[in-house]
């Protein structure tokens, strides 16, 4: 953990008030539901898409071996809240207390079952090649052709299947407005309203995916990472205010700067410091970079998932979270309202190879 504890220090004193201009926007989304309330939804992949299929060779499934379905996508809107007009799709398994918050905020949410699995099972090599899980990282999102170690087609890419799941919970929920984010020939979906965001695996590939598309937003929950690869200083498509992260410092993404190289990498350091939020009060100084030093008893692995809403989670006595207000200046805070820019930390080992 190279020089963390300098970093801490120095942001602990950084906090800034929310500008004049951090102002919610108006959606031109309308919810037209005559009985509103909290809709949680799942369709199965191979129902929506006959195309799709099992890629046995990275562990993905549509049935278990014990013939459970394991193509299951989960959505949900809640029609009471003054909707944002953004779609969150969700790259990890399906997280209920993270989609109750996200639609206590006014976003819809998706979780995408994508043929992901590859992870631990390619790109094994020692060296790795510096573009090889970036590479299948992009193929696995988009469904094209990007990678020599995998053949993941359209139908089984995160893109397609999060449109066909749109398209049809277009059909299922009309009253909750989904169609919002179809393209006007509905042959696609409005990526510029698009929320990408994982954690772990899954924000990694969030990020990854970011550079190629253009989206609203990503959120990358302990993540990214990919400490060997070179995809993160690529030119984006999605303006590098838009990627907002956060991790505990126990985190092993921490060790050998994981984490604060694919941040700087990102260019998350031109939008503010490193922040903690256990230390500074939101908007955090209008940050990018958001960490937690919170007490997991030295257990690295609660560490890792300690940042998204679960058992793992900071709690007070009464076990209400005690995270709240990140999560959600991750999903809603202004992109165009940013933090003062920091130089790069010279600490922080770039080039890793």
């Amino acid at each position: 953990m190279t020089n963390l504890l300098y970093r801490l220090a120095v942001v602990v004193l950084f906090a800034t008030v929310c500008s004049s201009t951090c102002v919610a926007q108006v959606s031109p989304l309308k919810f037209k539901d005559s009985k509103p309330q909290h809709y949680k939804l799942t369709a199965r992949v191979s129902k929506l898409d006959p195309r799709v299929k099992a890629h046995p060779d990275i562990d993905f499934l549509i049935n278990t071996k014990d013939g459970k379905p394991a193509d299951v996508e989960h959505a949900a809107v809640d029609t009471r809240v003054s909707p944002r007009g953004k779609l969150v799709i969700w790259l990890m398994g399906h997280n209920e207390p993270l989609f109750d918050r996200l639609n206590s905020y006014g976003l819809h949410a998706i979780q995408v079952s994508y043929a992901n699995r590859w992870f631990g099972i390619k790109c094994k090599e020692k060296p790795v090649g510096e573009h090889c899980r970036g590479n299948i990282r992009l193929e696995a999102a988009t469904g094209q052709d990007f990678s020599d170690d995998v053949d993941i087609p359209k139908p089984d890419g995160m893109m397609e299947r999060a449109y066909q799941f749109v398209k049809w919970l277009a059909k299922e929920n009309p009253q909750a407005g989904w169609s919002y984010f179809l393209t006007k020939d509905g042959q696609g979906l409005r990526w510029e309203e698009v929320i990408i965001s994982g954690s772990s695996h899954g924000s990694t590939t969030a990020a990854r995916f970011a550079k190629f598309q253009k989206v609203s937003r990503v959120v990358a929950l302990c993540g990214p990472r990919d400490q060997l690869q070179s995809w993160q200083s690529l030119p984006s498509a999605t303006p590098e205010n838009r990627y907002f992260g956060f991790s505990h410092v126990l985190d092993t993404g921490w060790v050998d700067d994981h984490y604060c190289r694919s941040w700087e990498l990102l260019g998350m350091h031109k939008f503010g410091p490193i922040v903690n939020v256990d230390q500074v009060k939101p908007p955090y100084g209008n940050t990018r970079r958001l960490i937690t030093d919170f007490d997991v008893n030295g257990d690295a692995g609660r560490a890792h998932s300690s940042v998204q809403p679960g058992i793992r989670a900071r709690k007070d006595k009464a076990g209400n979270f005690m995270h709240e207000d990140v999560w959600r200046y991750l999903y809603t805070h202004p992109v165009d309202v940013v933090g003062e820019a920091t130089p790069l930390d010279a600490s922080c080992e770039k080039n890793q190879r």
